[in-house]
């Protein structure tokens, strides 16, 4: 039985790319995604991972929140704790927290928790149409920046550079918190 963010996600996915008018194959190339995963994401079969959705919001023209506040169906101007729409990796248990209300477009407010020895890797498409920051709240956070490598303790504020792939990683063993504070180009 499919579970329903994963039911929502979905069909915000299929709407989305409907909406642009492409076909699955069109969307696997823009994405890289595979035709098959995109079929099986859309059929909701699988939980799609932080990278696949990743994939597939940046070749949709949405950030990964905005996907997943159209899953939620949220436009409330107020997000309470409690009711913040939260997003758990499968694969790594990578937790991703939606802060900002959905209908506070452009500034996104986004809390990450990474567990200790997990990374998250993600192509620069993800970041192409995005001014991005990361401040680290708690923990250590190793970026991945293309070559570079930045080493985040709690407090470090990272503002990206050039859309570039890149590995969210933490060698600790306890998590690490961070927020990323993104806009969309030209917004």
């Amino acid at each position: 039985m499919t579970d329903p963010l994963t039911a929502r996600l979905a069909a915000t996915v299929h709407a989305a790319r409907t909406s642009h008018g492409l076909s699955v194959a069109a969307l696997a190339d823009r994405s890289g995604v595979s035709r098959a995963m995109i079929g099986k994401i859309e059929r909701g079969d699988v939980q799609p991972t932080a990278a696949l959705l990743a994939k597939l919001s940046a070749a949709l023209g949405l950030t990964l929140s905005e996907l997943i506040a159209r899953a939620e169906g949220d436009e409330r101007r107020l997000a309470r704790a409690a009711e913040q729409p939260v997003w758990v990796d499968p694969d790594t248990g990578y937790r991703r927290r939606s802060v900002s209300p959905a209908a506070g477009r452009p500034l996104e407010l986004v809390e990450v928790e990474l567990p200790g020895g997990v990374e998250v890797p993600l192509t620069s498409g993800t970041y192409a149409f995005l001014h991005q920051q990361i401040w680290v709240l708690e923990g250590h956070l190793r970026f991945h920046e293309g070559p570079e490598v930045h080493e985040l303790a709690a407090g470090d504020c990272l503002q990206l550079g050039p859309a570039a792939d890149c590995v969210f990683a933490n060698p600790g063993s306890v998590p690490c918190r961070y927020l990323v504070a993104l806009v969309k180009r030209g917004s």
